[in-house]
């Protein structure tokens, strides 16, 4: 099938080579042209035989030799024949009547024949021109393109998705279900005199579906779609954004009812007066010919602005009152009954074994986002076809969550026995602290297998959704993560680099218990310190320390304090249980990894021994 593209060069490629060839035909061949002689050489050869014919053409004489060559010669006069001319010139009639005369018919064409070849020529080159101006202002970044939005149009027939392709967020859409009613049946509502909301700001987390979630509302109401970024609204040339927004809000309202989506707004509705420039910066015109745009938007105008960020909090405030973003929907990370009804989603296309348990799936996934299963599921299907498999079972998803959470797998990192040693009872003490503590997340796994920059590494994942967490539960997951440090002390009399980020965690932890969370006795429950954001030259988060100089030594105090509470507790436990913690480490030295389950085993206490608990004036 010919293409519109291709048809569009043939035609360049069919004017190219006219315009050639008229130019040939005016520069003429590059052959030698004819002598001129004079009519007196022409006789004087015609007497001796040389000639062999003549073509007259008016007055002027085309001579062609017998031995081939070419001259042109003229008539004494252009109303006498040229027999006549030869005889007065002393020519024979024999020699005469042997040369062939021709003469060519009159026509006033031959003297037009320049001027019309080169206005064919000028009309050739001119749609050439025309041809590639067009051209160059239909694509690429041409000045004469600046001001178009660059939208990227979806049909209502395009095949968009639709409210069942999304799910884990039943709230949302029972939120934008009224929209898509408006769209479909807006006299329902203007009857009443109801006001649609004109826009609707998608609010999560990255990955929660936000774009995806845009797309089915348009998908559901079967109208057009327009997509784009916040980022291609701005330019380095003053104004290319305001009259952006002008064009996508013109052509919006031409094809209404239709959705039109801004992806990353807070790209270009960051609050007024925070960025260089201050008011005259392009950023902040782009952003005022958006507010100004909305306000325009008529009841009877069915379009409705959908955007999406997670950085609601440095939005213009104009841009989030009322009649403007009406409505602010929240795209929360999904629960576990969410994650499965993703996960079922996203496996459908995909052929799952029997021993395939979703459910189980969506409760080893605390915390993940719609595109984190995505990719989960893509994991599992890649490690399936890699392994020859027809089908992905319960253990390739089982290890692609274990590549998401924790990164690949580096068997090829080369470790000596003795920092082999030292490792295993680092993960040892971070299991058996979590198994022997009331409040610690179930374990999950523990490996002394390398992934991603970590030597090993603890799994361990809550056995429901939690969305509250106690200051008990606090002090018990301190004393999990100083496990590994612990028994580096108990065990080597030493201590190693490999608890950095271990202190780094129970460093930052123990501050926001302290400073955000108000459960320090000490400072009572108020918050410390106010964070802020800077843009100037890059982007920096700050904190303002609304406190004076006692409190901050005071805060210093209490973080030390809880973390050397947790870091003594973690080592007493050790030291209790110093045969389970050896065993454990023994088993990783063989195995390199084992589940929760035979941890349990190996973790068993006999009843003589207690596990001391922290009381809560010690915490």
């Amino acid at each position: 099938m010919i293409s519109g593209k291709m048809v569009r060069y043939g035609l360049v490629l069919v004017l190219a080579i006219v315009a050639g060839a008229i130019l040939y035909a005016l520069v003429g061949s590059p052959t030698t042209p004819p002598k001129l002689v004079p009519i007196t050489q022409v006789a004087h050869d015609i007497q001796l035989g040389n000639v062999r014919s003549i073509s007259v053409d008016g007055a002027t004489l085309n001579v062609t030799y017998r031995d081939g060559t070419l001259a042109t010669s003229a008539k004494v006069t252009a109303d006498s024949s040229l027999e006549e001319a030869l005889i007065n010139l002393n020519v024979s009639p024999e020699r005469i009547a042997a040369v062939d005369i021709g003469y060519a018919a009159p026509s006033s064409f031959g003297d037009m024949l320049p001027v019309l070849s080169g206005f064919l020529f000028l009309v050739v080159l001119g749609a050439i021109m025309f041809f590639f101006l067009r051209r160059s202002s239909v694509g690429g970044n041409p000045l004469s393109a600046f001001g178009k939005s660059g939208a990227r149009v979806f049909a209502a027939d395009a095949g968009l998705v639709t409210f069942e392709d999304v799910a884990g967020v039943d709230e949302a859409k029972a939120e934008l279900q009224e929209v898509v009613e408006f769209l479909k049946e807006p006299d329902k509502f203007t009857a009443l005199g109801a006001r649609t909301p004109k826009g609707v700001l998608l609010v999560g987390p990255p990955g929660t579906g936000k774009t995806l979630m845009a797309r089915a509302v348009a998908g559901e109401a079967k109208v057009p779609f327009f997509s784009i970024s916040g980022s291609e609204f701005v330019e380095m040339f003053v104004g290319v954004g305001a009259s952006r927004v002008r064009d996508l809000f013109a052509t919006a309202k031409k094809n209404s009812p239709c959705i039109v989506f801004v992806d990353e707004i807070d790209a270009v509705g960051r609050h007024r007066g925070s960025g260089l420039g201050g008011s005259h910066d392009e950023r902040e015109q782009t952003l005022n010919q958006i507010l100004v745009e909305m306000d325009g938007f008529d009841t009877d105008t069915n379009v409705i602005l959908v955007a999406a960020t997670n950085r609601p909090d440095i939005l213009d405030p104009a841009l989030l009152r009322p009649g403007r973003f009406d409505r602010r929907v929240i795209l929360d990370r999904p629960d576990m009954n969410g994650r499965k009804q993703i996960l079922k989603v996203h496996t459908t296309s995909k052929p799952l074994a029997p021993d395939v348990d979703l459910g189980a799936v969506a409760k080893l996934t605390p915390g993940f986002s719609g595109a984190d299963l995505e990719n989960l599921v893509n994991e599992a299907a890649i490690l399936a076809a890699r392994r020859n498999k027809k089908a992905i079972e319960n253990a390739e998803m089982l290890q692609s969550i274990e590549k998401v959470i924790a990164g690949p797998e580096r068997k090829s990192r080369l470790i000596s026995d003795s920092e082999k040693r030292v490792i295993a009872f680092h993960e040892a003490g971070h299991a058996l602290i979590m198994q022997l503590l009331p409040n610690c997340d179930p374990v999950y796994k523990v490996s002394i297998i390398s992934r991603g920059p970590a030597l090993g590494y603890t799994m361990h994942l809550p056995e429901d959704d939690r969305y509250l967490q106690r200051r008990t539960k606090f002090m018990d997951d301190l004393a999990a993560v100083l496990g590994g440090r612990a028994a580096e002390e108990v065990v080597f009399g030493d201590i190693t680099t490999g608890a950095s980020n271990d202190i780094q965690s129970a460093t930052d932890l123990a501050r926001a218990m302290v400073t955000r969370y108000g459960m320090s006795d000490q400072l009572g429950p108020r918050t410390f310190g106010a964070r802020e954001e800077l843009v100037f030259l890059g982007r920096e988060i700050s904190e303002h320390r609304n406190y004076g100089e006692q409190a901050a030594r005071l805060i210093d105090m209490e973080i030390k304090r809880i973390i050397t509470t947790a870091h003594t507790q973690a080592v007493d436990l050790l030291s209790a249980y110093r045969d389970q913690l050896n065993a454990i480490a023994e088993r990783l030295m063989v195995a390199e990894s084992i589940d929760g389950a035979e941890l349990a085993r190996l973790a068993s206490k006999p009843e003589s021994l207690p596990i001391p608990a922290l009381s809560p004036a010690s915490a």
